[in-house]
């Protein structure tokens, strides 16, 4: 059905006040059921004194920050037309600001309003707070979860249980301070108010976070346009610079006092940056549920897997360094390399191209000895390790995640209780019924969506071509690199000239992968935004999938190129094959497999190390330069300084940078994850780099939310969303990958085979793996010489390339099957719920229904209810005129 009101009547629909007061009674609250006390001169906590309005006892909840620049300070400079276009654009802002921040007002929130000057320009500071009778009528409307009845905390690690078992003494435990508390929760309903816990204190019984989540979301729906036009939400004000920022304020500074206080005293921000976000916590667990209570449930789970991942690297870690180890013992005693090491000139090698000269095996003694440090029979067994690894590990951050979804309340948030993303609220353009909910909400047509994500999709498809043209360029780069380094005549170059070409082009795809990146993460962003989703879960599950599969291609591409498409559609001398009229490349003479870990080594080692540099180095620079030009007013200002010698809390934290969600950390770890399962057999190694890059990727991250960024809304969540899916795939593709590593790639089969029906010893190893230049070729060059192929002096495939084409199939299915199956096994015996958490909801369930039952509570609802006149007066504020209220 078409949508029955507009946004225009939102709120003098939904929120009904008392024409006596401000203070409204909202959704089911009524003044005889439920007695309503008043705020005391104590109700604020010494955590969060600095956070409050002028009367020193009004919550700051949200604040929206503008800046203007007054008409004398316009340059004169600027001509008449970019005047008018100036004023223009400031009267439609200044317009819009002022329809909005009424419709704020006349929803009930309380503001003031502070102004400063910096540079050329006035910076408006609008402080919001949400009075009591908002705040119960939006979290019952939010379907908020409140505590009926407290609990002692049961956080715990799997690895502090398994040391305890053993009796050793863990040192990564540590006591943080104000330890939340675990509570029975239940959806909150103002008629029941009475039964929820804490209900008789208005200042502490909404959390912070909670009241962020509904300042934010009455910011999200107002109305400050034309509904025609979809002009709502503060978003939309804020992409359109109507607004510069909106954001709600951190607990306080985050630097502790040099007097050293008592731990209970310090704030939440505090405590986050002494024991989490300092590096000297390295080793220490994350307080877990402190970054849950002050930064929500989406940020929770994102350091809660990132940890979890980090932990179990440090077997795979472990593990893949013993199998490197091993390799270096093997690389000494290999009879093959001793073989070419010892060759001299026994073995001519054919040209690599046309220019080029014939070369000696020999030459490359320590390039294939390099390459036994990746290519041995511990390689299958890590292989096989890292695929039930994957496997393993997913299975019980199942657990974890269930575990911790039922702690913090969110088990059912994206079936029951996750509402219409404010965006989708606004512009929808119709409403239906929730068949699980029953209620009314906006509804875009399935149909319509579905239009949008095909024409999405084509746009898609033609950026992964874009791509693949960028990765066809690297590879006839690196020829042409080959090529003429080989004919130059040098003797370091013509001997290096593969691996120059490797390497310079491993670097050259470096930058392509992450100039691409920028420019087509812009356009997700626009293309899910037009796709209409309903919820906040499904819009980042659709951008999510859409950027990952363009960065899977994106990163993949060359990777999968080495590992199973170089040097197989070569040729032979005098027969080779050409693609766009230029040769096809060949391995290097250590082969591919020394190829792929150093272009793994380069983009995954190389991009982590750009990256921890961005991380550290840019939102430095950025504060910095934030922070000089706001600083910089004092120098115009000296009078303000002097009233003034403490600065407001929300200039500190307008200071800081904005937040732009979690998906590039997201992205930044499954990229890893899948260097480190996909192509694990060319690189052991891979998971030690991971874990080390992921010890300092944490303390980076939590320095980033405590010190440098703004406080993010809190956002609920039940999990890591559509993250966990990709990890599965990615786990799926592993045991693939790997098989035909080891089956196409390693030289480990062809070992195996000549070890079984010719020699154990691999003695003539060597002479076996080489093939004759063909007759034609010999007859032509009026010389002989050798190639590495399975062919007869007529260049045709021989009975042993078959025999191993066969071996490598059955090596494949063999190994797929069997490791599937252990998985199968381990996904069964490994139960996706913890039998403790199942028990507690049950518990939970119970103890909500005895809460809530009706014959317990006989609250009558108000007859009538009339709307607050507040328009008026509303209608006469000048909100870019008004004078700061601390004067």
């Amino acid at each position: 059905m078409q949508r029955r009101k507009t946004m225009d009547d939102l709120h003098s629909s939904l929120v009904e006040q008392d024409q006596s007061s401000r203070e409204a009674y909202y959704g089911s609250l009524n003044k005889e059921s439920v007695e309503i006390s008043k705020l005391s001169d104590s109700s604020l906590d010494k955590q969060s004194t600095d956070n409050v309005f002028s009367d020193g006892r009004t919550r700051i909840d949200f604040v929206l920050v503008w800046e203007t620049v007054p008409r004398e300070l316009i340059k004169q400079k600027d001509s008449s037309e970019n005047k008018g276009l100036r004023e223009r654009s400031a009267i439609i802002h200044k317009t819009w600001r002022k329809k909005f921040l009424d419709k704020l007002l006349d929803a009930g929130i309380h503001m003031e309003k502070h102004t400063s000057r910096v540079e050329k320009k006035v910076v408006h500071y609008l402080l919001l707070s949400a009075p009591w009778s908002v705040l119960c009528y939006y979290a019952e409307e939010l379907q908020l979860r409140l505590p009926l009845q407290a609990l002692p905390n049961q956080a715990s690690n799997w690895s502090d249980r398994v040391l305890g078992r053993l009796g050793i003494r863990n040192m990564m435990v540590e006591e943080v301070p104000n330890l939340p508390l675990d509570y029975y929760t239940c959806q909150f309903k103002v008629n029941k108010l009475q039964w929820f816990l804490g209900s008789d204190k208005q200042d502490t019984f909404f959390s912070t976070t909670q009241r962020q989540q509904i300042l934010y979301e009455i910011l999200a729906t107002t109305q400050y346009g034309c509904s025609k036009e979809r002009e709502a939400g503060v978003d939309w004000l804020l992409s359109e610079n109507v607004f510069t920022a909106a954001f709600p304020l951190h607990d306080g500074p985050f630097k502790v006092p040099p007097e050293e206080p008592a731990p209970s005293s310090l704030n939440q921000r505090q405590i986050l940056f002494q024991y989490w976000a300092n590096w000297r916590k390295w080793y220490k667990y994350q307080p877990l549920d402190h970054i849950r209570k002050y930064f929500g449930e989406k940020v929770a789970f994102y350091f809660a897997w990132l940890g979890f991942y980090t932990g179990w690297l440090l077997p795979a870690a472990v593990v893949g360094t013993m199998v490197f180890i091993a390799g270096i013992s093997l690389m000494f005693d290999d009879i093959p390399s001793q073989e070419i090491c010892e060759s001299k000139e026994q073995y001519r090698m054919c040209p690599l191209c046309k220019s080029c000269p014939y070369w000696q095996l020999s030459s490359i003694c320590k390039t294939f000895k390099a390459g036994r440090l990746f290519d041995h029979g511990g390689t299958i067994f890590f292989s096989i390790f890292m695929s039930l690894w994957a496997v393993m590990f997913l299975e019980y951050w199942k657990r974890m995640n269930a575990s911790l979804a039922h702690r913090w309340d969110c088990s059912d948030f994206e079936d029951i209780e996750e509402r219409p993303r404010p965006q989708f609220t606004a512009m929808a353009p119709m409403t239906k019924i929730n068949p699980i909910t029953g209620a009314e909400e906006p509804y875009f047509p399935k149909r319509s969506r579905c239009h949008r994500i095909l024409a999405g999709s084509m746009v898609i498809i033609m950026m992964i071509a874009i791509v693949v043209m960028f990765v066809v360029s690297v590879i006839l780069y690196r020829v042409v690199v080959a090529i003429l380094l080989s004919s130059s005549g040098y003797f370091r170059f013509v001997a290096s000239a593969s691996r120059i070409a490797s390497i310079t082009g491993s670097v050259v795809n470096l930058f392509f992968i992450l100039i691409l990146s920028k420019i087509y993460i812009s356009l997700a962003h626009f293309l899910t935004k037009w796709e209409m989703h309903r919820t906040q879960t499904k819009y980042e599950d659709a951008f999510v999938f859409k950027v990952f599969v363009f960065q899977f291609v994106n990163f993949y591409s060359s990777p999968i190129y080495i590992a199973f498409f170089k040097g197989k559609f070569v040729g032979y001398p005098g027969n080779y094959v050409n693609f766009l009229g230029v040769r096809n490349e060949e391995c290097s003479p250590g082969g591919c497999l020394i190829e792929l870990a150093q272009e793994l080594l380069i983009i995954m080692v190389g991009k982590q190390i750009i990256n921890n540099m961005q991380e550290v180095v840019i939102p430095k620079l950025k504060c910095w330069w934030h922070k000089h030009r706001l600083d910089s007013s004092k120098k115009l200002d000296k009078e303000r300084e002097s009233v003034r010698a403490k600065e407001a809390p929300w200039e500190k934290n307008y200071q800081l940078l904005v937040f732009e969600g979690l998906f590039d950390e997201y992205l930044e770890m499954v990229m890893q994850f899948g260097f480190i399962t996909i192509f694990v057999a060319a690189c052991p190694l891979a998971p030690l780099f991971a874990l080390l890059n992921n010890w300092v990727e944490i303390r980076l991250d939590a320095q980033k939310f405590v010190c440098d960024y703004r406080r993010p809304v809190a956002e609920r969540a039940q999990g890591i969303g559509i993250w966990f899916y990709i990890l599965e795939v990615i786990t799926h593709l592993a045991v693939i990958s790997n098989a035909f590593l080891i089956a196409f790639t390693s030289d480990f089969l062809p070992r195996t085979y000549y070890e079984y029906v010719y020699d154990s010893s691999l003695r003539g190893y060597v002479n076996f793996t080489l093939a004759y230049a063909p007759w034609d070729f010999v007859l032509h060059n009026n010389t002989t010489c050798r190639y590495r192929a399975f062919r007869d002096q007529d260049g045709n495939l021989s009975l042993t390339y078959w025999h191993l084409l066969a071996i490598r199939l059955g090596f494949i299915i063999v190994f797929e099957h069997v490791v599937f199956f252990i998985a199968r096994i381990i996904e069964l015996l490994v139960p996706d719920i913890p039998e403790s958490v199942e028990v507690k909801v049950k518990r939970e369930r119970y103890l909500a229904k005895e809460a809530l039952a009706e014959n317990k509570v006989l609250l009558e609802r108000r007859d009538t209810r009339c709307k607050a006149n507040v328009s008026d007066s509303a209608a006469t504020r000048d909100w870019e005129t008004e004078q700061d209220q601390s004067k």
